[in-house]
Formats: structure tokens, sequence, C-alpha cells
């Protein structure tokens, strides 16, 4: 019995130091619920939230209907109706796109490239309507700001080249669902910030600052495991892909 005791114990692997120091911190569940709350409060799910702060009897920190505006925009901008989406900035505040000219023009941009992509759905396509939205809404502003004329030049290109399967990577890359989800993050952003709200989820800054410490320790070569997770399923798999370069990988730091 005293051999199988110790053959058990020898297989079993042993926690890192690193680990058992963890398990000693204790964060309270009040601070717990309030990064939650805060990131359904940021990044728009009101109807989370509000059943969220029923099972944690919380009070809801602010009125759903003032979350339901940013969610009707990011869905604008979701479903490539961008003139919808400016429509519904400008109700909410018209100073958000006017104190904002690059905010302005990414949004301008992609209503210009969901155009393109409308007008060049056939061979036989008429791409007028692109042409007359790009000379009088982003070439004014293109004129005074070469990279606003970079990127009107990248994305006019489009209607030599498309449609097609196999386009640059630099095209491909506008035509993608990421580039609605950047910009809409952006406008969310903006909207929070122009009533004296934070940008951003206080758990995004938490995750960066959590990769910074880890990368800071393992400079000065302190001894951590070879992985550390973040606990957020889909970053951990691109870390983990990514061979440990966490900084291209994480999806609450984007």
């Amino acid at each position: 019995m005293s051999s199988s005791t110790v053959s058990v114990s020898a297989a079993t692997p042993t926690q890192h130091v690193f680990y058992r120091k963890i398990n000693e911190i204790k964060p309270s569940k009040a601070d717990i619920n309030f990064v939650i709350m805060d990131y359904l409060i940021s990044e728009g799910y009101p109807r989370a939230a509000e059943k969220f702060a029923k099972e944690a009897n919380m009070q809801l920190p602010v009125e759903e209907e003032s979350i339901q505006s940013r969610v009707e925009i990011r869905k604008a901008i979701y479903a490539g109706d961008i003139d919808t989406a400016v429509n519904k900035i400008n109700d909410l505040n018209p100073q958000i796109l006017d104190t904002d000219p690059a905010l302005h023009f990414a949004l301008l941009r992609l209503q210009l490239i969901e155009l393109i992509r409308t007008c060049t759905s056939t061979a036989t396509s008429d791409i007028t309507p692109a042409l007359n939205f790009a000379s009088s809404q982003l070439a004014p502003r293109a004129a005074t700001n070469p990279d606003f004329l970079k990127d009107l030049e990248l994305t006019m290109s489009l209607l030599i080249f498309l449609p097609s399967d196999n386009l640059q990577t630099q095209l491909a890359e506008l035509l993608k669902p990421s580039l609605r989800r950047d910009i809409a993050s952006r406008v969310n952003e903006a909207i929070l910030c122009s009533v004296g709200a934070r940008g951003e989820a206080r758990i995004r800054s938490l995750v960066r600052l959590r990769l910074w410490a880890e990368a800071k320790a393992r400079d000065s070569g302190k001894d951590l495991p070879p992985f550390i997770p973040l606990g957020l399923q889909d970053a951990d798999n691109s870390v983990n892909e990514a061979n440990g370069n966490s900084e291209a990988a994480d999806i609450m730091v984007q």
C-alpha cells in the first residue's frame, strides 16, 4: 500500500507557486459584479444588464433607453446601413461627429464601401451612385487630410477589382465584417465619452494591464508558468496559436 501511495503522489503534478498565490487572492463578489455590470452597460447589452442586476440584487446604473440607442446604432452599422446609423448618431448628439472628423470620415468611407459593394454586384451595375457619393461627401474632406486621401484612394480602387473573390489583402480587409465591428466600437466609445462616461469597459483596461504585467515579469526573469490563461476562451485559444504573443491575440484588448 505504501508503494502504491508513493507512485500516485509521484504522478500528481505539483501546482506552480504562481497559481498557489493566485488562489490566495479572494476578490469580493461586489467588485466582480461591478466589473460585469460595467461591461454589459458599456458594450450595450440592456437586457442582459437588467437580468444581471436582478440576479445580483443590484441597481441598474443607467436607464435602459440610454443603452438601447447605442444598440440600435451598432445594429445599423453591423448591417451596413450606415446612413441610418449616422442619422441616429446625429439625433442623439450632433456634436459627436462634428467634433470627431476621423470618426465621421470612417463612417462615410464605410458607407461608400457599401455603395461600391452594391454598385459592383454584377458586371453591368451602374457605379454612378458610388462616384457621386465619393465626390460629394469624402473628396472634400480628403483634400485637406493626407490620411483621409490615402484611405479614399484605396477604397475607390475597389471599383476596379470588384466583383472578385481574389482581392489583395488590403482591399479584402475593407469588405470584412471586422471593419464594421471596429467602427461600431469607435462610435460606441464616442457616444459614451460625449455623456461623460468611460469610453470602454473597465475589463478591457484590466486585461491590458494583466498582459503588460505578465510581459514585464517575464522580461525580468520571474518564475512564471509557460502559459497563463486569461480566462477568456477565444482569447486564450488565440494566445496559444500565437505562441504566447498575447498582444496580437487578446480579443478583449481590441
